[in-house]
């Protein structure tokens, strides 16, 4: 990313952090959220990664039906991060960190789980950001990319909303995104409308 460009989204989501959590995203969210986690399995004491993870609803969510996983949300925003962190109800499992999910900084193989939900339509280098995931997934680990869903027949959707755009990917090119770092997809599920979930697995492999 380009230092214009993550100023321009920074100060986007920093201006939008304090009434981020308005009734429409409460409601859109929890629905979207509640959803997804039909289709999650966690093993006990599971260490996850949320992306782009805002004030922290989602992994609020997990923690609660999870009671033994630890989390980390990363988000561009420091605003966020500081919204994230005083609405935090589980202080010794949650912690939130800013960072740029195009380096991601943690150590490698970290995470047993990485989730991703309505920020990737944000990342303009969308397989860098599938290349550091790989780095810090753990072999058999799985990654939930839940986000509108493109057009086949038309490829990437380019939306010209926020700074630098929005980016909606197919199946077909979400599945190559993670065939290209040799993952499974493991298949693709509708939550809700648009809102599109593929679920990819990472192979147990000396290479990976």
């Amino acid at each position: 990313m380009t230092e214009t460009f993550l100023r321009n989204k920074q100060w986007f989501f920093d201006r939008w952090a304090p009434g981020y959590d308005c009734l429409f995203t409460t409601v859109f969210y929890q629905a979207v959220h509640k959803r997804l986690l039909e289709y999650v399995q966690l093993k006990q004491e599971a260490n996850i990664l949320d992306l782009g993870c805002g004030t922290g609803r989602l992994v609020d969510r997990i923690a609660k039906q999870f009671p033994t996983v630890t989390a980390t949300g990363l988000d561009l925003s420091e605003e966020m991060i500081h919204q994230a962190r005083a609405r935090n109800r589980y202080p010794q499992r949650l912690t939130f960190t800013p960072g740029n999910v195009e380096s991601l900084p943690f150590g490698e193989h970290q995470f047993d789980a990485v989730f991703c939900t309505i920020s990737f339509l944000h990342y303009p280098h969308p397989q860098r950001v599938f290349e550091e995931i790989n780095g810090v997934l753990r072999p058999s680990g799985c990654f939930y990319l839940a986000d509108y869903q493109g057009n086949d027949s038309t490829g990437q959707t380019w939306v010209p909303v926020s700074p630098g755009g929005l980016r909606f990917y197919s199946r077909s090119q979400r599945r190559e995104f993670g065939q290209n770092v040799g993952w499974s997809c493991v298949g693709h599920y509708h939550l809700l409308g648009p809102i599109l979930l593929t679920k990819f697995q990472k192979f147990n492999g000396e290479n990976n």
